[in-house]
C-alpha cells in the first residue's frame, strides 16, 4: 500500500518506534530511522522487509540536527511522505521538585521537536501532492497524572499543535494526526514498572498489574504491533478524511 513512499519516524530504535516503523515497512515504505542505542539490529529488522533503511543519529532537542536530519532524507530518499514524530523521554517527580533543565529537554524533545520536524517536511509534502504526519501524543495529550507535569504539558501541546496544523492542511492532500496510546510496555514505561515494584516490594508481575490497574481498564499493555496497525491505517486511502484527530488507543483508560 505505501511502495515507494518514505517514512521518517524519530526515536525509531525501540518500542512504539520501531514497532510502527515496521508496519511501515511491512507496506512497503522505505524508512529512516532516528534513535539511540542499538541501530544495527533495528536496521536490520527493516531491511529483512526488503525496503531501503537509513538511519540519522539527530538529537531531537537540537533544531540544527533536526534541519540535517531532514535535509539527509531529502538527499538519499527524496524527501519524506510520511513523518511520525515519535520521540519521547520522560522524568517523573511533583512541580516543586521538577528539575528545570528535565522540564526544558522533556518540552524540547516531546513537543518543540515535532514543530520543526513538521515545518520542514510538509513543504515537500505539499509540492509533491501527498503526504501523513502523525504525531504520537499519549492518553496523557488528554488527561493528567501526577507528578507527570512536563510529559502532560508537552503531549496536550502535541494534541493541540496537531489540531492546528491539520487545520491549515484541510484542503491539502496532507493529512494530520496524533495516536495517544496508554499504557505500552516500552524502556520508558519498564522504569516505572521497576520503580514501583522496588517502592512496594512486588515481583515485576506484580508491579506490571498494578500499574495497569491503576488507569487501564482493559488490564492490558497496549503493543507496539497494535499502534503500527493503526499507523497503517491513517497513512491509507481510507483515512483521507480523518484529520485533526487524537486517536486514542489506551484500553478504556478514557472512557471513565
Amino acid at each position: 500500500m505505501l511502495k515507494g513512499k518514505t517514512a521518517l519516524v524519530t526515536g525509531s530504535t525501540s518500542g512504539i518506534g520501531l514497532g510502527i516503523a515496521l508496519a511501515l515497512a511491512r507496506q512497503g515504505a522505505n524508512l529512516i530511522l532516528n534513535g539511540f542505542g542499538d541501530v544495527e539490529g533495528p536496521k536490520a529488522e527493516v531491511a529483512a522487509l526488503g525496503v531501503k533503511v537509513g538511519y540519522h543519529g539527530a538529537d531531537m532537542s537540537k533544531p540544527s540536527d533536526i534541519a540535517a536530519m531532514v535535509a539527509y532524507a531529502d538527499a538519499e530518499f527524496g524527501g519524506i511522505d510520511i513523518l511520525v514524530n515519535n520521540a519521547g523521554i520522560q522524568h517523573v517527580a511533583p512541580v516543586q521538585d521538577f528539575p528545570p533543565e528535565k522540564w526544558d529537554a522533556i518540552i524540547a524533545i516531546n513537543l518543540s521537536s515535532a514543530f520543526h520536524t513538521t515545518r520542514l517536511a510538509l513543504p515537500g509534502m505539499l509540492q509533491r501532492g501527498w503526504g501523513r504526519i502523525l504525531n504520537i501524543a499519549s492518553v496523557h495529550g488528554l488527561v493528567a497524572s501526577a507528578q507527570k507535569s512536563a510529559y502532560v504539558a508537552a503531549k496536550h501541546g502535541l494534541v493541540g499543535f496537531t489540531k492546528a496544523v491539520a487545520l491549515e492542511t484541510a484542503t491539502s492532500p496532507v493529512t494530520v494526526n496524533a495516536i495517544c496510546p496508554g499504557w505500552v510496555l516500552t524502556p520508558l514505561v519498564q522504569k516505572q514498572v521497576d520503580a514501583l515494584a522496588e517502592r512496594e516490594q512486588v515481583s515485576n508481575d506484580e508491579a506490571k498489574r498494578r500499574l495497569l490497574a491503576e488507569k487501564q481498564p482493559s488490564l492490558q499493555f497496549t503493543t507496539p504491533d497494535e499502534l503500527g496497525a493503526l499507523a497503517v491505517f491513517l497513512c491509507s486511502d481510507a483515512a483521507f478524511n480523518v484529520r485533526g484527530q487524537a486517536w486514542s488507543m489506551d484500553g478504556g483508560w478514557t472512557a471513565v
